[in-house]
């Protein structure tokens, strides 16, 4: 967690009852200020009206007999409105925290079982995972270095390693063993890699990713790095036309390192372009879209104006994890343009220079 609280690493601290804690007392807080706002303006329209009936010409009006007048002593009133101004301030911001505590709880609780399960499937997924890795090293010291094989046996130990990753990124992130220390990624080698393995995908459509070299380095590990690079390339692969391009752009400014990737479909539709990012949203499927044996990522429905693109029915999870990498990491990520000449998404993470 960033921000001025003290960041507790013991085995009683649970990051998902400090983030609610922390949001009902900001809750509180604003709901205190409104509240605050409400009393002052309050006690400074009586306070006019005192005033106003304190001039001599209200004094010197004239009343009928049976009329009844009270005389208030001007300080000792306002005395009296700023102690219930304070008492009314204070009530109000122990309420509000109160009852923001007990709002915030069923969201606290769903983080939780969301962290275990993630810790759960990652666990059980970390076993099995590593044998198959042992096994394909086996298989690869089996292999001669002039077998024709090699070179398939070679990249199978790369994405057994990189699942292997993977998962222990999903446990780190689900237990929040974050030793706080600020990793330096270079951009170009995540990237290489990344396009390497989905370049397979694209190929059996005809789809060719481009990009540029860049030398360019972030604060974020290697494995999130890739999880997101993949994510955002598999998703423009998925909604491009066959025979197309998808374009991958690397752009240093200032304190921020902008990862742009784009396909040449035809837009988003059927959800907001702002909503895509959201678990299990999806969009509107293009008719006829041929599907492809790539992993589902993502749901951000694109059609073409022509060909049909690589179109293949997602679960809605690809793009919100990017999200949650980029923002874990102090990032951000946006659509920045779609329309019928294609969409552009743009990955903003922390540069390390």
């Amino acid at each position: 967690m960033s921000g001025p609280w003290p960041r507790r690493t013991g085995p009683d601290h649970d990051p998902d009852r400090t983030a609610v804690r922390r949001s009902a007392i900001r809750i509180g807080w604003q709901v205190a200020a409104v509240s605050a706002g409400l009393v002052v303006l309050i006690i400074g329209l009586v306070l006019a009206f005192v005033l106003w009936q304190s001039t001599p010409r209200e004094e010197l009006e004239q009343h009928a007999e049976n009329a009844t007048r009270i005389f208030v002593d001007s300080d000792e009133l306002v005395v009296a409105l700023a102690v219930i101004g304070a008492g009314a301030v204070l009530l109000a911001g122990v309420a509000t925290w109160v009852i923001a505590r007990r709002a915030v709880v069923p969201i606290g609780e769903a983080l939780r079982l969301q962290r275990t399960f993630v810790a759960d499937a990652g666990h059980e997924l970390r076993t099995p995972l590593t044998v198959m890795d042992a096994r394909v090293q086996q298989l690869s010291r089996k292999t001669s270095a002039d077998d024709p094989n090699r070179e398939v046996v070679d990249a199978l130990r790369d994405d057994t390693r990189a699942l292997v990753d993977i998962v222990n990124d999903l446990l780190q992130a689900a237990t929040s063993t974050d030793d706080g220390e600020t990793s330096s990624t270079r951009v170009g080698v995540e990237l290489d890699a990344a396009i390497s393995d989905l370049q397979v995908l694209a190929g059996d459509h005809g789809i060719r990713i481009e990009h540029a070299p860049t030398d360019a380095s972030v604060t974020v590990p290697a494995v999130p790095l890739r999880r997101c690079i993949v994510a955002l390339v598999d998703n423009a692969v998925g909604h491009a036309p066959a025979d197309s391009v998808v374009q991958v752009g690397v752009r240093e400014r200032g304190r921020w390192v902008d990862i742009s990737v784009t396909d040449h479909g035809g837009g988003i539709r059927g959800v907001d372009p702002s909503r895509v990012f959201d678990r299990f949203a999806h969009g509107t499927p293009n008719v006829g879209a041929a599907p492809t044996p790539a992993a589902q990522s993502t749901s951000a429905s694109t059609s073409t104006p022509g060909g049909a693109p690589v179109r293949r029915t997602g679960y809605g999870i690809g793009l919100a994890l990017v999200r949650e990498i980029a923002v874990r990491h102090g990032g951000a990520v946006r659509v920045q343009e779609t329309g019928p000449a294609g969409t552009t998404f743009l990955l903003t993470l922390p540069s390390a220079r």
